[in-house]
């Protein structure tokens, strides 16, 4: 068939003129459809964001309530090391009845002398301090930093971390100073008629110690040791949260998990595709990454400021109103006396106690923190 006629008549021309505009128009409305959902898609997800911004915005509070549960962790968990430690710290080189060559047969006597219950001595003040503490700590850390920030939670800086850190710690001293002090004297204290032990001085209990305490040195007495419970808390929580957050970050992202503390939006996504093997999956690894992180931290905490606090313990079980409450003049005095291993003495259970406690403390924090936020 030839074409020449229909050429002539622009029949050829009209038909493929008219195909190419039919073409054109559909490829119009497609293109229409696309970007409609594109532009949907991009609504969503700011609302989500927006969402999950605002949520953690409202309720600020939910840190300071996961903080008071990381507390009581803290103290279940940590007391009877920490109980161990100071009984090492005090004891003196010259009082051969009290000695204690090291940290199992200091364990040994406690239990020997006053039971398992000897462990627990004075943990009373601590679960009320270590509430308090961890309630403000976590609380004002979170704020700081996310003001620090800008809000960027996704990966830790270093000028924001350290000084929120610092911040945190110096703020809850004058909290801590108190309850640290009568839980000091009550685990220093030895019980009387326990192996080998000599009374020292007995209370009766935590409202008995301060009681004598305040009668006897002033309510001023309370604060005893405040500048050395100062420099521990505020350096060591910068060591703290530094070390949390570096350790956090770089195991969250090798294991290609968001840093973020708050994922409700990831785990709806996961579940809406039926995928909820996949959320408990990656809440096991959260928790696995928070107990690796929060124990490094607290051993990056004690081996930073251990000879601080073993200067601020010989200053709060001190009754003596002539002695310095210097912690440079201790520590000059403990060097002399007993040289480096003075400064580091409760070195073992201190770290024994760092890794679980502190592991303990992260991980209820973050998973009360996601409760309240509705990630469990």
């Amino acid at each position: 068939m030839k074409l020449e006629p229909y050429m002539k008549h622009g029949l050829v021309q009209r038909s493929m003129y008219h195909c190419r505009l039919t073409i054109e128009n559909e490829i119009r409305r497609l293109l229409e459809v696309r970007s409609i959902d594109a532009e949907s898609a991009r609504s969503r997800l700011r609302t989500i964001m927006a969402a999950g911004s605002s949520s953690e915005k409202v309720k600020p509070s939910n840190d300071y309530i996961a903080g008071v549960a990381a507390g009581v962790a803290t103290v279940l968990i940590g007391h009877p090391f920490d109980t161990i430690k100071v009984k090492l710290q005090t004891q003196r080189r010259n009082a051969q009845a009290s000695q204690y060559r090291n940290g199992v047969h200091c364990l040994m006597q406690i239990v020997r002398g006053e039971g398992a219950r000897g462990l627990y001595r004075g943990a009373t003040p601590s679960f009320v301090g270590m509430s308090l503490e961890s309630a403000l700590l976590f609380g004002i850390y979170t704020q700081l930093r996310s003001t620090f920030q800008a809000g960027d939670e996704n990966s830790p800086l270093l000028y924001s971390v350290l000084p929120a850190g610092f911040l945190a710690g110096a703020s809850v001293s004058t909290v801590l100073c108190p309850t640290e002090l009568v839980k000091c004297r009550l685990q220093a204290q030895v019980k009387r008629g326990s192996a080998g032990g000599r009374s020292l001085q007995v209370y009766d209990g935590p409202v008995d110690c301060v009681l004598r305490t305040v009668r006897s040195e002033g309510v001023q007495g309370l604060f005893r040791g405040f500048t050395a419970t100062f420099a521990r808390e505020a350096f060591g929580n910068s060591a703290f949260f530094f070390t949390y957050e570096s350790t956090r970050h770089y195991m969250l992202s090798r294991l290609g998990l968001r840093t973020n503390r708050v994922v409700k939006d990831r785990d709806e996504a996961l579940m809406e595709r039926g995928s909820m093997s996949s959320v408990y999956t990656n809440h096991l690894m959260e928790a696995g990454v928070g107990i690796a992180s929060g124990g490094l931290a607290g051993i990056a905490f004690w081996l930073v400021v251990l000879p601080i606090d073993v200067a601020k313990t010989r200053i709060q079980i001190s009754e003596e109103s002539i002695q310095s409450r210097n912690p440079v003049v201790h520590l000059r005095a403990i060097h002399k006396e007993l040289g480096i291993r003075g400064l580091y003495a409760g070195l073992g259970p201190t770290l024994i106690r760092a890794f679980p406690a502190n592991a303990a403390s992260i991980v209820t924090w973050e998973v009360v923190s996601k409760f309240l936020a509705g990630n469990y």
